[in-house]
């Protein structure tokens, strides 16, 4: 489905809605016209309202089944569109007012323009909200809608419009395949940033399509673990392990695995037989997992059981959950779906992850020795790690907060500087 300047067309109209684009994109910008925050934020505000009161509770019901996202979960995301919210994160990210610079200069924070939003698909609702963050620092947003999308992106930008019709040139949503090239390369051309979230593959592609002339922001695909030491409560451990099974470690912050601060695989294995134990208990007070994700990985497993006679590799697995005691010490992405690796890590090795230093994001440190607690944050933060939490908030949503250590209403900003005579 796509949608142009507040109507729906299906995608046989694409092609011909995609030539009139650039006699469309600037024209509210020509004009003379400016896209208020306020403006985006009581838009917002009204359709949060609207959701909270369960008017889209038949298209949203089955969203939260298939991404297995809990009704505390959601409210977060919820949270993220009110008034409050909002008005949080711009607080943080804008600072909207001229100022004088030595009298002589006024100094404006402007839009880039106009964005081209390549969504990536592992939360339903994200292509949605990166628009959103593209209105409240005033720009003109076109969005390519990501393989697979259910229709919900779709149907709240459009719910957006009815609440605040102004915004109708300012969101545009085509479903173009990631492999129509040319045509994605017209609409970079386009605009004046473009907002890639996805791997390296995606990344690589936007930057090759788009011009020198283009900014690219990317919110590449990252990895997040938890750093524990011995003396980790069993209450820490389980939120860390609920955590897990909250997000089928599907999120860029969701814990891949657990680096253990030790040198020693006795001590490693302990550890790893405490963690599956409490690691079961988290799988039976959640909802169950994909079961085809689950047979998915019993074949994974049973590769790695075939090959541990040469990689030493321990593996627990039983009601769908597993965790691979091994004798590296890398950081890789697990086999996902409650599938955790434990590594030894000891302190003085933490620099070591400095190479993964464009893939890091989410730390948490479960230990009660709080000096220590700090000395390993501050260690992780020198790595390139931009969130450290506790067990449970890996994967927390809170307004105003950065992403990949960077707010990108700033990204998507420009200063502007005027001379005055």
């Amino acid at each position: 489905m796509i949608l142009y300047k507040g109507r729906l067309y299906e995608n046989s109209r694409q092609e011909e809605l995609i030539s009139s684009l650039e006699r469309d994109l600037y024209a509210p910008l020509w004009r003379g016209e400016t896209l208020e925050t306020e403006t985006v934020i009581n838009a917002c505000d009204a359709l949060a309202r609207r959701v909270k009161e369960g008017e889209y509770d038949s298209v949203i019901a089955p969203f939260l089944e298939t991404f297995n996202i809990s009704e505390a979960q959601f409210h977060e995301m919820t949270e993220l569109f009110t008034k409050e919210g909002l008005k949080k994160k711009c607080a943080v990210e804008l600072c909207d007012e001229e100022r004088a610079v030595d009298g002589k200069i006024i100094r404006k924070r402007c839009p880039l323009g106009a964005l081209l939003h390549i969504a990536a698909g592992n939360v339903d609702a994200l292509p949605a909200y990166s628009v959103v963050e593209g209105l409240l620092s005033g720009n003109i947003n076109v969005l390519k809608l990501p393989m697979g999308d259910s229709g919900l992106s779709v149907l709240l930008l459009y719910e957006l419009i009815k609440e605040e019709p102004r915004l109708s040139e300012y969101i545009y949503v085509f479903d173009v395949p990631s492999t129509e090239t040319a045509t994605l390369k017209k609409l970079a051309d386009l605009c004046d940033g473009v907002v890639v979230w996805g791997g390296d593959a995606a990344v690589s592609a936007a930057r090759t399509m788009a011009g020198v002339d283009t900014k690219i922001i990317a919110w590449g695909h990252k990895l997040s673990f938890a750093y524990a030491c011995a003396d980790a409560s069993d209450a820490e451990l389980y939120a860390l392990a609920k955590s897990v099974c909250d997000t089928n470690q599907l999120l860029c912050s969701s814990c891949q695995g657990i680096f253990l601060d030790t040198d020693s695989m006795e001590e490693l294995s302990a550890f790893g037989r405490r963690f599956f134990e409490i690691l079961r208990r988290a799988n039976r007070d959640s909802r169950p997992a994909d079961y085809g994700m689950r047979a998915k990985n019993a074949i994974n497993l049973y590769n790695e059981r075939l090959e541990r006679h040469a990689t030493g590799t321990e593996i627990l697995n039983e009601d769908g959950v597993s965790v691979m005691i091994t004798e590296d010490s890398e950081l890789k992405l697990s086999y996902l779906y409650r599938n955790v690796w434990i590594k030894r890590l000891p302190l003085e090795k933490i620099p070591s992850l400095k190479k993964h230093k464009s893939y890091l994001q989410t730390a948490a440190v479960l230990t009660e020795d709080k000096s220590r607690r700090e000395r390993i944050a501050g260690l992780l933060s020198l790595t390139g790690v931009v969130r450290i939490t506790s067990g449970g908030n890996m994967s927390r949503t809170v307004c105003g907060e950065a992403h990949d250590g960077m707010y990108p209403l700033r990204e998507y900003s420009r200063i502007v500087e005027t001379e005055i005579i």
